[in-house]
């Protein structure tokens, strides 16, 4: 599976790179496959391996923030691999790209 998550603190001020940086170390440290950009990271893997990284960036933004709004989505497509590389490689050679 591959989840697209945002971890966002509410209470600390407008600043929040450095609280949302620390659930980004997370899922760094996770050794899953993972894409940060400006709105979402995205992690790959089993349902219990993605959703424990999830549980635990949103625990390292919530011991400093009094309050954590979590969006996420999810793509469970058993038995692909390396969805995070290959549903972009798709869409580029469609573009004409690659």
């Amino acid at each position: 599976m591959i989840v697209a998550f945002s971890v966002t603190p509410i209470g600390v001020g407008e600043d929040v790179g450095a609280l949302v940086a620390e659930a980004v170390r997370v899922v760094r440290e996770s050794g899953l496959p993972h894409r940060t950009d400006a709105m979402f990271t995205s992690v790959e893997g089993e349902w219990a391996e993605v959703m424990d990284v999830v549980r635990r960036a949103v625990a390292a933004v919530e011991a400093r923030a009094p309050r954590v709004s979590l969006v996420l989505k999810a793509d469970i497509r058993p038995g692909v691999t390396d969805g995070l590389t290959s549903k972009v490689a798709t869409i580029e050679r469609h573009l004409g790209g690659a």
